[in-house]
């Protein structure tokens, strides 16, 4: 199989040269081509031996990228696990495809593959192969298409229902007519051509949709739940068609079988047609957070005030928003005043204060004044769009535990097939020698009672259902595995600024030891900070911009992470930091170890201000711990889970502030580049570690934890590397957030035990005869409704601390 790829980061032939030979000694690897003019890497391989995932690992093992796209594809037509698994073996095995997830709930298949071997019609082609129908998302399918397509299947499923139950109805009389010996029932409705006339529409017409999957199933070499109920159904109503033509074979009393048939075939619709209006139910969330976005902008242009839809605003057109309007795009104020309730956004109830240069956010409500804003993200860029990227993707992806119902799932259909045959066989040699129509009907019962859908639904649907709600209460979780991680954590790791405390913090004291005014050493060491992103030196430039309006820039300005900066200003040198950076840059301390311990014991961070190596003052800085702080980690220590600060400020004052919100593990004066090696120290011990944070510097901690989250109001590169992003900043939502994750593995576990459960005992009771077919098909069509029913019992769940 041939397959080409795009490859980053090569900068000379040496690269390439690696990459090839790198590739060359893959095992499976027949011949490889690497070309730096272009880019790409073109190579044949046995599909047998290796798969493009494994080649991709191998070069981003040897520090290259792979560039791979992403798509979404809606899928139509599946009926159950087993067809979700066969489209998605089907895409894995295409050349170009790194990795490819089909979720039978969501109806989407997600393709990582690579455009330079593989386009988006030949994965339609490849799917409609195989006898499903397949559109791109986000390109000619959007929200209102995709519930159109849902209504139009559940349109169509009622009007089979209706024509199936109408015909079915008289067969179902006859069934109760004979079982309880009724006298009075007109004659026409025994007679077996009657019969026949009622039942071969419903078969034909009403079970065509059965017929037409299990023949693309079976033509695939695979099989699914449509084979199942095709066999089962066919073998009562081909064998009652026999009978009612030809009569016994030995001239015995006739019975025929034409209301088994119809019957489970109605019922099996009911049971698909409330499966598609639960499953409906099941992407509300992403429905709601759609219903958000504004449908027009009021802009102007060439001085001119026009409202066009949001679809057509582009970046830089000035927006006019009044009272009670929703803000179409993100953008920033340009013009006027106002307050804006984020709540959709934040959780924050109370509006917030904006001017002349502030930002906001796209689906927020402008609750008072007029003002202009220039858009500068639109479309898949807004905080919206993203939030509900985020929620689809998840909603998307595949948990851990899903992995047995895939493999169970797999077997399952051509295990009953056997069980069927074995029963037949049993009945007609050995329990009931001759008896053909017993045998035939417990066979029929077995093939009809096993439903592998209910077990391709188990994770899934509570999946989207969890990831949802969660959506709702502002905790965005990327994917499924993330979701199932999160109920095993048994550390949770808290950065200290910005994460416990509100990461506003204030100069409190500046304590002056020369005979430089107050002001020059605020001035000195606002310019210092001026180019610092730490939240400490912002707050002394802040206070600095109070006093002076704007600050000059340093003539020369050095950042040392974790301990603090250096600048050159006016031909002097100012160092301003810890008493590790004035040691390493061996500045006389004597004297002020005491006092700055009793700044530090009051909970502030005291720095250390020097001009030309010399002491002239102590810088204090404040930040107030979050209102809601101390109150969750209590809720996280009451549910087993111990909480440990992490910051680089040093020991006294983390103790301090750890004193003040009940934690009792500090780790303190860690670097930035140290967090992540303390997390790994953590889970080196086989703890499970959530780490929390909002900076730059929590990033790479927050991508080696077991659990990264992220809290919404820091950075873009916080969020980013991170696994859950909390995105009202209140740590309330990580107990939340664990809470939600254990009460979604709850669901799933009980639907993969009530799935299991089912078939298991189902079967057999069927293959000893004790279950009628259509008893049986009530139950196969009721099983996935129950699944997915009690999937949407988490749209009820609600956050209830212990302390409660």
């Amino acid at each position: 199989m041939k397959v080409s790829f795009n490859i980053k980061g090569m900068t000379c032939a040496a690269c390439a040269t690696r990459i090839e030979r790198t590739l060359k000694k893959m095992d499976g690897v027949q011949n490889a081509v690497v070309n730096l003019a272009v880019e790409k890497a073109s190579l044949e391989y046995d599909p047998k031996k290796i798969n493009v995932d494994a080649i991709q690992k191998k070069v981003t093992a040897i520090g290259f990228e792979i560039v791979a796209d992403k798509v979404d594809l809606k899928i139509s037509g599946m009926t159950c696990a087993a067809c979700a698994a066969r489209i998605e073996k089907k895409l894995n095995t295409l050349p170009g495809v790194a990795k490819a997830t089909v979720n039978l709930a969501t109806e989407k298949a997600t393709v990582s593959y690579f455009p330079a071997s593989l386009r988006i019609n030949d994965m339609k082609q490849a799917i409609e192969k195989l006898g499903f129908q397949a559109e791109k998302t986000g390109d000619t399918v959007n929200a209102d298409k995709e519930r159109a397509a849902r209504e139009g299947e559940i349109r169509r499923q009622k009007t089979l229902l209706t024509f199936s139950a109408l015909l079915s109805l008289p067969l179902v009389f006859v069934m109760v007519a004979e079982l309880l010996q009724w006298n009075w029932v007109p004659a026409i409705l025994f007679n077996k051509y009657f019969q026949l006339a009622l039942a071969t529409p419903i078969q034909f017409v009403a079970g065509a949709q059965f017929y037409k999957d299990a023949y693309y199933a079976l033509k695939n070499k695979s099989a699914n739940m449509s084979v199942l109920v095709a066999l089962g159904t066919s073998a009562a109503y081909f064998y009652s068609l026999a009978m009612t033509l030809w009569g016994h074979p030995h001239g015995g009393e006739m019975h025929v079988y034409f209301e088994t048939s119809g019957i489970i075939i109605t019922l099996i619709i009911l049971g698909k047609l409330l499966e598609a209006i639960a499953k409906g139910k099941t992407s509300e969330a992403i429905k709601k957070l759609m219903g958000l976005q504004a449908k027009t902008a009021r802009v102007i242009r060439d001085g001119h005030e026009q409202e066009i839809p949001i679809e057509e605003v582009v970046r830089g057109d000035l927006i006019m928003v009044r009272p009670g309007e929703k803000i179409p795009v993100d953008g920033v104020i340009r013009e006027g005043y106002s307050a804006i309730d984020e709540s959709m956004l934040t959780g924050e109830s109370l509006p917030v204060d904006k001017k002349a240069g502030d930002e906001v956010i796209g689906a927020t409500i402008n609750r008072q004044g007029t003002f202009k804003f220039e858009a500068t993200k639109i479309g898949k860029d807004t905080a919206l769009a993203q939030i509900i990227t985020i929620v689809e993707e998840a909603q998307g992806s595949k948990a851990p535990i899903q992995r047995m119902a895939d493999v169970i799932s797999a077997y399952f259909v051509p295990a009953v097939i056997g069980v069927g045959v074995v029963t037949f066989l049993a009945w007609y040699f050995i329990v009931e020698p001759g008896n053909f129509t017993r045998a035939l009907i417990n066979a029929t019962a077995v093939l009809v009672i096993a439903c592998p859908c209910a077990l391709g639904l188990a994770t899934p649907t509570s999946i989207m259902v969890g990831t949802g709600k969660g959506a709702e209460q502002g905790i965005l979780i990327k994917g499924g595995e993330h979701l199932e991680n999160a109920h095993k954590l048994n550390i949770v790791v808290l950065d200290k600024t910005g994460t416990i405390t509100k990461g506003q913090p204030e100069v409190t004291d500046i304590i002056n030891f020369s005979a430089f005014e107050e002001k020059e050493i605020l001035f000195w060491a606002a310019v210092a900070e001026k180019g610092s992103e730490h939240p400490l030196g912002q707050a002394i430039v802040k206070q600095g911009r109070s006093v002076f309006g704007d600050l000059p820039d340093a003539e020369r300005f050095t950042a040392i992470p974790g301990r603090g900066v250096e600048a050159m200003i006016k031909d002097q040198t100012v160092i301003l930091g810890t008493r590790k950076l004035m040691e390493e840059r061996q500045v006389p301390m004597a004297g002020l170890e005491n006092l700055m311990s009793e700044l530090e014991n009051q909970g502030k961070t005291a720095m250390l201000m020097a001009r030309n190596d010399i002491i002239v003052a102590i810088l204090a800085v404040a930040d107030t711990v979050k209102e809601s702080s101390r109150e969750a980690i209590g809720e996280l220590q009451q549910m087993g889970i111990e909480v440990i600060m992490i910051t680089g400020d040093n020991q006294r004052t983390a103790q301090a502030i750890a004193h003040q919100v009940g934690i009792t593990h500090v780790l303190a004066e860690v670097l930035p580049e140290d967090k992540a090696k303390e997390v790994e120290k953590l889970k080196a011990q086989g703890k499970k570690v959530a780490m929390v944070g909002d900076g730059i510097n929590d990033a790479p901690a927050l991508a080696i934890a077991d659990v990264g989250m992220a809290i919404g109001t820091g950075t873009d590169v916080a969020m980013e590397a991170a696994d859950i992003t909390l995105m009202r900043g209140d740590l309330r939502s990580i107990p939340a957030s664990i809470a939600l994750s254990r009460a979604t593995m709850n669901n799933i576990k009980q639907n993969l035990f009530w799935a299991l459960f089912y078939n298991t005992l189902g079967i057999p009771i069927a293959a000893m005869g004790l279950l009628n077919p259509v008893v049986a098909g009530g139950a196969m069509a009721f099983s996935s409704v129950s699944v997915v029913s009690n999937a949407l019992r988490l749209k009820g769940w609600s956050y209830t601390p212990l302390s409660r």
